[in-house]
C-alpha cells in the first residue's frame, strides 16, 4: 500500500550540445550522463550543467557532417573506462574517457539496427541490416552469426504426446465450437512500428529476447537465446504484438506491448515464449503509441513511455504490481511542444528509483522517487486511521479502524479526472481524515466527508532542516513534535540503519528492519544516544519492544487510540497485529484512567498476564475495587482474574515498563500478594452483594496461599438453610469442585467434623457409598474427643490430633506415648500436660532418650535432671564430656566424696586431657579430686607455665619445679627449635624450587611462542597459574590426560586433583603446589606460641636458650615476610586483565596479552593470593638479646 513520493527533481536546460540527442547512457561511477547526437559525443553533469567531455564524431567521418547520421546504441563500459557506440553505418566505435582517443573497433557492411551488452559487460550483441544477430565478446571478437528469423522452434520446444485429437478433447467454457473454429490469421504489424528488431537481456545475461518482424506474416515474433547465442523458444503468434521489449531484470518476465480490438495492454511472456499475464493501459485502442518499456534495476517499476496519436503529447507512467494488480503510480505529462519532448529516457543503474530524460530541446531532467505510505496523522479516536493508495485517476482509501481489507480492494474509492501524482491527509486535529491529491495536470483536490473543493497551490515554507542525504519519507508525531527521516541509505536520522519502514504514533517510533524485526521505541524516555543503544542492542526474553514478524514486512498503519498495528507482506496481503509494547502502553493509561474494563478485556483478548491489573498500581488498585467489581460486572471474569492470581511481580519480570524504576511498582501494603488482593476483594463483595458475589467469595477463599477450603465448605453449608439465594447449595459445591480435587475437598469437609457436610461432598464425589459410610457410621459412634482424634490422625493432622487425645482422660495415655514417639511430637506434648505431673515426667524421659539416640546427650541430660532423673541425667553429662553439669548433678544427688573424686579423675583423665583440654582436667582434679599434683602435671603437659606454677606455689610443692617443670621446659625448647630449623629448611627447599619452575616455563613458554605463536591451544600450559614440564609435548599430553582421567566421576576428579597438586619435580601444576606447601608453612609458624616459653625459660635463669629461641623465630619470620614480594610477584597478582592505557606501547600490550594467565579453578585462587602475616602480635622480649 505504498505509493511512489516525488523527493527531488535537477533540471538543466540550454544545454550547449551540437545536434539532437539520439541515445543516452549513464556512467554508473560518476553520476554523468553520455548522449550521443549525430554530430558528437556528450559527457555532462545533470546536476551542475557542466559538459566534462565532448568528442567529434564526424571529424573522422564516422558519421557525415551535414547531420544525416544516426547513432543506434550507447553504453557505458566501466572496466575498459570507455563508450561504446553504435552507427546506422555499421561503424562500432570505442571512446577512452581517459585518453579521449577514437577508435573504430569493427564494421557491418549491411550497417547496424541495435546494439546490445549484457548485463555483465561480458558480451554485445548487434543486430544487423541483413536481420541477422552478431555476437562478440567484450573485446570484440567474433563469437557467432545468427539469422533472426527461423523456421525452427529452439530447444524448448513443447513436446505433444498425442492424447486424443483436437475435436474430442475439453474446452471449457466455449464448447465444442472451439474445435471447428478456425485459428485467426495473424495481423502485420501496425504502420507506425519501425519495424526495427528490439534485444533485451534477462537480469542474470544467461538468456536474451529479441524483437524481430517475420518476413512470411509481417508480425513481430519474439524469439529467445541462450548466452551462446542458440535459440531456445520462439513466442506464440500474438496478433497486434507491438516493437516494446524489456526483460524483467529480477524475474522471468518479458514486457511488450499489445493492441487489442477493444483495449492497449502491456503484456507479458515468459521464457517458453507463452504469455502470462497483463495489464491495461487507461487509454482508448488507438489513442497512444507506446514507444518503449523500461524496468528499473530492482525491478519494482516499469515505466511506460508513450505518445498520444492525436495531440502529439507524450507521457511517461510510472506503474507496480501488488498482490497480482497493476497501479498507475506516477503520470508525466509533456505537452505537445516538439522541444519538450523526451528524446532519451533511461533509469540510473545504481539508484534503483532514479529515472533520466533527456528532451528534444537539450534540457535533461532526472527525477528521484520514493517509496511512501500516505496514512492520516491522527492520534484520537475520530481518525479512521486511513490509508490511501494513487491507482492512476483513483485514490484507494482503506478506513482501517473499521476493518482490514487487502488490497487491491478498498473501503471506498475517490475518482477523479486525471490521474494523481501526490495524496496527503491533513494534519490537523479533529480534521485528520480529510486528504488531498495533486494531480499530474497540476491540480490540487480536497476531499473531506461530505464536501470537496480545490485549492490553488501555495508555497509557503514554515522552516527548514539541512539534511545529509536523501530523504524518502518523513513522518511528524503531532504530540511531541518529533519529525523522523528516512534516507535513501537506509538509516533514519542518522540515528539507526538497517530500517525497512518506520511510523511515529503517540509517543512511539515504530520501525521494521531487514532483520525481520519490529521494534516500538519511546520517543519521550528515550535520547539519541539511547535509541541509538536500543537499535542496536539485542533484545532479552520480555522486552516488549521487539518482536518478530514476516520477512519482508512493512508498516502501513496504527490505529489509533488502539493496540492495532498494520502490517504489509511482500507479496501484498494485509496482516494485524497488536505489538506487545502498544498493549502495555495503552493497557498502562486505561488503569491510571480507572478503565478496568477496557483493560481486562483487552487483556483477555491478547492474552496479557490479568496480574498486570493489579501490578501495575497496588496502591489504586485496592482504593478502587468498587469501581473495579462495577466495571467488570461479571462473576465469570472475576473468578478469571482471581484464579490467574500469582506472588510474582508482572511489572518487573514479564512486562517491564522502560519508564518506571523497580520502586515504583512495589506493593501497597506488606504481606502476601495474592492473600492481600483475596481478602480485599472477598470483603468489599460481602459489602455490596454477597449472594451476587457468592461464587467470586468462594474463589477467594480456594485461591489464598494457605486455601481456607473449611471457611469455604462451611459457607457452601450455609447455602442449605437459605430460602433467598443467587446460587444455590448444589451449584456453589459442584464449582468449588471445579476448583479443587474432589479428593482434597472431602478430606477437608471430613476435618470440619460436620458430617452433614460431609455427606453433601460425597455424594457430589464420584466415591462409592461403601467406601465411606461404615467409616462415618463408625465415627459417629465415638465419644467426641476421641472422634476428634481419629479423623484428624486419618487426615494425618497429628497435631491436633495429639490436642484431641489429650483431652481423652489417662486411659488413651499409652496411645497418645505411642503416637508422640512415632511422630516425634515431644515438644508439643510437654505443653499439654504440667510440670509437676506423672504423664509430664514420662514424656521427658521418652523425649530425653530420643535425644540419646539423636546424639544430643547434653539436652537429654538437662531434661532428666528438670524431671527428677538425677542418675540418668548424670550418665547423660558424662557420655558427652559436659564434665561441669555431670560434677553439678553428682553434687545434687550427693555422690560420696571417694565416688565424686573417681568421677573427675575418670573426666579429667579420660575425656578432658584425652581432647587436649588440660587446663579444664586440671581444675577436675584440683577441685573435685583434691590432687593438686595430677592438675599440675596435667597444666605441665598442656604446656600452661603460668597456670601450673600458681599451683605449685598454691600448695607449696615446689619439688615439682625440679622434678618436671624445668625439665618439660627444656623439653619443649628443643622442640620448637628442631621444629623452626625444619620448617626454615622446608621454606627454603620449595621457595628455590619455585624460582627454578618459573624460569623452566618462561623458556618454555617463549618457545612454543616462537614456533606456534600466541594462539597455540598448549600455551596456556605456561601461563602464570599453570605448571611447566620439561618438554611442551609431554605437558601438553599429561595435561589432556588428566583432563580425560577427571571427567570419568566424582571419586576419579578428586584423585586427579590429587594429583594435580603434587610436589613431585616435573608435575604438570607444580607451581601451585609449592605455592600451597609455603603458605601452609607460613601460617603454622606464623601461629606459634613461644611468648609463653620465652617467659618461662627466663624465669629459671635458661636466657640463652630463650635467646637463641628468640632469634630462631625471629629469624625465620623476618625471612618469610621478606620472600613475600618474591613469591607472589606482581605479575600473578594482576591476573588475566590486560596492561593497556595512555602510558602503554604496542608492545607492552602485545606483551601483556601473551603473559595473561588463563582462568584458575576455585580451589587455586588461594594459592595466588598472598597470605597475611601478623605483624602486630608482640612476642619478643625486650630483656633477652
Amino acid at each position: 500500500m505504498r505509493n511512489l513520493s516525488l523527493l527531488q527533481r535537477f533540471r538543466c536546460v540550454d544545454l550547449s550540445i551540437p545536434g539532437s540527442p539520439q541515445c543516452m547512457s549513464i556512467r554508473s561511477e560518476t553520476g554523468t550522463v553520455l548522449v550521443a547526437s549525430e554530430l558528437a559525443i556528450t559527457e555532462f553533469d545533470p546536476r551542475t550543467q557542466e559538459v566534462y567531455k565532448e568528442v567529434s564524431l564526424t571529424a573522422d567521418d564516422y558519421l557525415p557532417e551535414d547531420g544525416g547520421g544516426v547513432v543506434v546504441a550507447i553504453q557505458d563500459l566501466p572496466d575498459q573506462e570507455s563508450v561504446c557506440v553504435a552507427t546506422a553505418s555499421g561503424d562500432v566505435i570505442l571512446y577512452n574517457l581517459n585518453t579521449s582517443q577514437l577508435e573504430c573497433v569493427g564494421s557491418v557492411e549491411s550497417g547496424l539496427t541495435g546494439m546490445t551488452w549484457s548485463p555483465d559487460q561480458e558480451l554485445v550483441t548487434l543486430t544487423t541490416g541483413q536481420d541477422t544477430i552478431i555476437m562478440m565478446t567484450k573485446d570484440f571478437e567474433p563469437i557467432t552469426e545468427v539469422a533472426i528469423n527461423q523456421d525452427d522452434f529452439g530447444e524448448d520446444k513443447f513436446i505433444t504426446v498425442g492424447w486424443g485429437k483436437k475435436e474430442t478433447q475439453f474446452h471449457g467454457s466455449e464448447g465444442k465450437q472451439a474445435a471447428q473454429r478456425k485459428a485467426a490469421e495473424v495481423q502485420p504489424a501496425l504502420p507506425w512500428d519501425d519495424r526495427k528488431p528490439r534485444i533485451t537481456w534477462r537480469g542474470d545475461g544467461q538468456f536474451f529476447a529479441v524483437s524481430a518482424v517475420c518476413p512470411q506474416t509481417g508480425a513481430r515474433k519474439v524469439r529467445i537465446w541462450n548466452r551462446e547465442c542458440v535459440l531456445q523458444a520462439t513466442s506464440e503468434a500474438v496478433n497486434g504484438l507491438e516493437q516494446p521489449l524489456c526483460w524483467k531484470p529480477s524475474g522471468s518476465l518479458i514486457a511488450s506491448t499489445q493492441r487489442h480490438p477493444n483495449k492497449h495492454s502491456v503484456v507479458f511472456m515468459e521464457k517458453n515464449g507463452l504469455l502470462h499475464g497483463d495489464f491495461t493501459l487507461p487509454f482508448g485502442k488507438e489513442q497512444v503509441k507506446v514507444k518503449e518499456l523500461l524496468w528499473n534495476s530492482d525491478s519494482t517499476v516499469l515505466a511506460v513511455w508513450m505518445e498520444d496519436s492525436n495531440q502529439n503529447c507524450l507521457y511517461i507512467q510510472l506503474w507496480t504490481v501488488g498482490n497480482y494488480h497493476w497501479y498507475l503510480k506516477q503520470s508525466l505529462h509533456f505537452g505537445n511542444e516538439p522541444l519538450r519532448a523526451p528524446a532519451c529516457v533511461c533509469w540510473d543503474p545504481e539508484k534503483p528509483l532514479r529515472l533520466h530524460l533527456l528532451t528534444r530541446g537539450w534540457a535533461s531532467y532526472t527525477y528521484d522517487w520514493g517509496w511512501s505510505t500516505q496514512r492520516s496523522h491522527g492520534n484520537d479516536c475520530h481518525d479512521n486511521a486511513n490509508v490511501a493508495v494513487i491507482d492512476g485517476d483513483k485514490i484507494l482509501v482503506t478506513t482501517f479502524r473499521q476493518g482490514v481489507i487487502p488490497p487491491p480492494m478498498c473501503a471506498f474509492e475517490l475518482q477523479l479526472p486525471v490521474p494523481v501524482n501526490l495524496v496527503t491527509f491533513h494534519s490537523q486535529a479533529q480534521r485528520t481524515n480529510e486528504l488531498a491529491a495533486l494531480t499530474a495536470d497540476g491540480h490540487i483536490y480536497v476531499y473531506g466527508q461530505g464536501k470537496s473543493y480545490n485549492l490553488k497551490l501555495n508555497s509557503n515554507i514554515m522552516s527548514d532542516v539541512p539534511v545529509d542525504g536523501f530523504v524518502i519519507s518523513l513522518c511528524h508525531g503531532l504530540r511531541n513534535g518529533t519529525v523522523a527521516l528516512q534516507l535513501d541509505d537506509g538509516q533514519i536520522r542518522k540515528v539507526a540503519s538497517n530500517i525497512s519502514s518506520f511510523v511515529v504514533y503517540d509517543d512511539f517510533l515504530l520501525l521494521t528492519t531487514h532483520s525481520h524485526m519490529c521494534l516500538c521505541l519511546n520517543l519521550s524516555t528515550l535520547s539519541i544516544k539511547g535509541l541509538q543503544a536500543a537499535l542496536s542492542s539485542d533484545a532479552n526474553q520480555n522486552d516488549e519492544t521487539v518482536r518478530k514478524v514476516e520477512r519482508g514486512s512493512r508498516i502501513v498503519s496504527v490505529v489509533p487510540q488502539d493496540t492495532r498495528l498494520i502490517l504489509q507482506m511482500p507479496r501484498g496481503n494485509l496482516e494485524t497485529i497488536h505489538h506487545r509494547a502498544l498493549v502495555l502502553a495503552q493497557l498502562r493509561k486505561w488503569l491510571d484512567g480507572l478503565r478496568f474494563k477496557d483493560a481486562f478485556e483487552c487483556m483477555r483478548k491478547l492474552r496479557i498476564n490479568l496480574n498486570l491489573i493489579y501490578d501495575h498500581n497496588p496502591t489504586v488498585f485496592l482504593d478502587n475495587l468498587e469501581m473495579f467489581l462495577k466495571q467488570i460486572d461479571s462473576i465469570n471474569y472475576i473468578n478469571l482474574f482471581l484464579t490467574e492470581l500469582k506472588e510474582e511481580d508482572t511489572t518487573t519480570t514479564m512486562y517491564p515498563c522502560p519508564s518506571r524504576s523497580a520502586s515504583s511498582s512495589a506493593a501497597g501494603k506488606e504481606g502476601k500478594k495474592v492473600d492481600i488482593i483475596c481478602d480485599a476483594l472477598r470483603s468489599t463483595m460481602e459489602t455490596l452483594d454477597p449472594q451476587k458475589y457468592c461464587l467470586c467469595v468462594l474463589t477467594s477463599h480456594v485461591r489464598k496461599t494457605t486455601p481456607e477450603l473449611e471457611i469455604a465448605l462451611q459457607k457452601v453449608h450455609e447455602l442449605r438453610g437459605e430460602s433467598r439465594k443467587s446460587v444455590s447449595a448444589e451449584e456453589a459445591l459442584k464449582y468449588l469442585l471445579f476448583l479443587v480435587n474432589v479428593n482434597e475437598l472431602y478430606e477437608h469437609s471430613l476435618g470440619t467434623y460436620d458430617f452433614d457436610l460431609v455427606l453433601m461432598v460425597a455424594e457430589k464425589s464420584q466415591k462409592d457409598p461403601k467406601e465411606y459410610l461404615p467409616f462415618l457410621n463408625m465415627l459417629k459412634t465415638l465419644e467426641p474427643n476421641y472422634q476428634h482424634y481419629t479423623i484428624d490422625k486419618h487426615l494425618k493432622r497429628y497435631r491436633k490430633a495429639l490436642h484431641h487425645l489429650s483431652k481423652c482422660g489417662e486411659e488413651h495415655f499409652t496411645e497418645l506415648l505411642s503416637l508422640v514417639k512415632d511422630q516425634r511430637l515431644y515438644s508439643e506434648a510437654l505443653e499439654l500436660y504440667p510440670s509437676d505431673s506423672e504423664q509430664y515426667k514420662t514424656l521427658s524421659v521418652a523425649y530425653a532418650e530420643h535425644l540419646v539416640e539423636q546424639q544430643q546427650a547434653e539436652q537429654a541430660g538437662l531434661l532428666l535432671w528438670r524431671c527428677g532423673e538425677n542418675a540418668r541425667a548424670l550418665q547423660a553429662f558424662i557420655s558427652c564430656t559436659s564434665w561441669r553439669n555431670a560434677l553439678a548433678v553428682a553434687t545434687h544427688i550427693p555422690l560420696p566424696p571417694e565416688q565424686l573424686a573417681l568421677l573427675a579423675r575418670d573426666l579429667a583423665g579420660r575425656d578432658l586431657c584425652h581432647a587436649r583440654r588440660h587446663a579444664e582436667a586440671a581444675l577436675c582434679l584440683e577441685q573435685y579430686a583434691k590432687d593438686c599434683e595430677e592438675a599440675i602435671s596435667a597444666l605441665i603437659q598442656g604446656a600452661a607455665w603460668e597456670e601450673a606454677l600458681r599451683l605449685i606455689y598454691l600448695y607449696n610443692r615446689q619439688d615439682i619445679i625440679e622434678t618436671d617443670l624445668k625439665s618439660a621446659l627444656l623439653d619443649a625448647h628443643s622442640n620448637q627449635t628442631s621444629f623452626l630449623e625444619s620448617q626454615k629448611a622446608l621454606f627454603i627447599r620449595h621457595k628455590n624450587r619455585l624460582a627454578v619452575v618459573r624460569e623452566l616455563k618462561a623458556k618454555a613458554r617463549l618457545e612454543l611462542f616462537d614456533e606456534d605463536g600466541p594462539d597455540c591451544p598448549d600455551a596456556e600450559l605456561y601461563s602464570e597459574a599453570s605448571s611447566v614440564l620439561t618438554g611442551s609435548h609431554l605437558g601438553s599430553k599429561y595435561s589432556r590426560s588428566n583432563s580425560r582421567i577427571s571427567s570419568r566421576s566424582s571419586k576419579n576428579r578428586r584423585k586427579a586433583e590429587g594429583k594435580k597438586h603434587s610436589l613431585k619435580e616435573g608435575s604438570p601444576f607444580e607451581d601451585i603446589a609449592l605455592l600451597n606447601a609455603l603458605i601452609q608453612i607460613i601460617t603454622i609458624v606464623d601461629k606459634m606460641r613461644v611468648h609463653s616459653l620465652l617467659k618461662a625459660l627466663v624465669l629459671f635463669q635458661s636466657d640463652g636458650a630463650a635467646s637463641s629461641l628468640q632469634r630462631d623465630y625471629g629469624e625465620l619470620l623476618q625471612l618469610m615476610e621478606t620472600a613475600l614480594p618474591e613469591i607472589w610477584t606482581e605479575n600473578l597478582q594482576q591476573g588475566q586483565t590486560p596492561l593497556t592505557g595512555p602510558n602503554s606501547t604496542a608492545n607492552s600490550i602485545m606483551e601483556s596479552f601473551q603473559q595473561q594467565r588463563p582462568a584458575v579453578p576455585q580451589q587455586d585462587t588461594e594459592a595466588l593470593t598472598t597470605p597475611k602475616m601478623r605483624n602486630t602480635v608482640k612476642w619478643k622480649l625486650s630483656i633477652l638479646k
